[in-house]
């Protein structure tokens, strides 16, 4: 079986589960074009817990972990079984982590295979994010992961280089932020150039950092992502833009 893949989608607002549009097609022809994995662990920015979780559950519930929307999207239900082997074997790589099954897909995950892999017919797990742990231990984590590849895992990192919520412009549907547009250049020249020391100390780069990622948790998938990467990969972008402003839609692939 060939390496699989590694993926980091900035996933955007929930409403693109149901949205048909430049972002969302790609989505759906990137799964069309992928080797088609044994089973897609999903790092998402919507799972935060103290100590690394790995879930365990062999029907992952759809969790709809958002409010204010419309019940079209409360009714969405991604029924993608959980592959319990694999995930028992995740478990096994990363040190102290747990099983855990009190969780399921959150829409950091589904609302980009539901795109993807609409008939939900891949088995899905995710790994939560260890809010204790530095970047550079998060990226770590993602090297772990590794092995993963080698049998059939797609890894799909979800969460968005800039997130910003509080300066979100509704109105301004495809436009960004300078500021955005500078910290989203930056952190893509830093994963061209391998600069481990950018993307873990990525606050170094100032105020663009800082309006960019007011809070971790949508920036650290990336760091799982490139972890799990490697040399021998080829950096590519599936999709390019931004939303509303503030949001970094992103897309990164490694692949060889």
């Amino acid at each position: 079986m060939s390496v699989m893949p590694v993926l980091f989608i900035g996933h955007g607002s929930p409403m693109n589960a149901l949205d048909k549009n430049a972002f969302t097609e790609t989505l759906n022809k990137l799964g069309k074009s992928l080797p088609k994995p044994q089973a897609v662990l999903s790092v998402s920015a919507h799972w935060e817990t103290e100590g690394t979780k790995v879930l365990y559950h062999p029907d992952p519930p759809t969790i709809h972990d958002f409010y204010g929307f419309p019940k079209a999207l409360f009714d969405m239900q991604y029924p993608a079984r959980g592959p319990l082997s694999i995930a028992h074997e995740t478990q096994r790589l990363l040190p102290k982590s747990e099983l855990y099954d009190k969780w399921g897909l959150d829409h950091g995950t589904w609302s980009v295979l539901a795109h993807m892999y609409p008939h939900a017919d891949i088995p899905t797990y995710q790994v939560s994010l260890d809010v204790t742990k530095t970047n550079q231990q998060h990226l770590e984590l993602g090297k772990l992961l590794r092995p993963l590849r080698d049998k059939g895992v797609l890894i799909v990192a979800s969460g968005n280089i800039v997130h910003n919520l509080s300066l979100i412009q509704w109105k301004n549907k495809d436009g960004s932020f300078p500021w955005a547009e500078e910290f989203d250049g930056q952190i893509k020249a830093a994963l061209e150039a391998r600069d481990t020391k950018t993307l873990t100390a990525y606050e170094a780069l100032g105020e663009s950092a800082a309006l960019s990622v007011p809070t971790p948790e949508h920036y650290l998938p990336l760091l799982y992502a490139f972890g799990a990467s490697t040399e021998e990969d080829r950096i590519s972008y599936p999709y390019e833009g931004f939303e509303m402003g503030s949001l970094s839609m992103r897309a990164v692939m490694w692949s060889r």
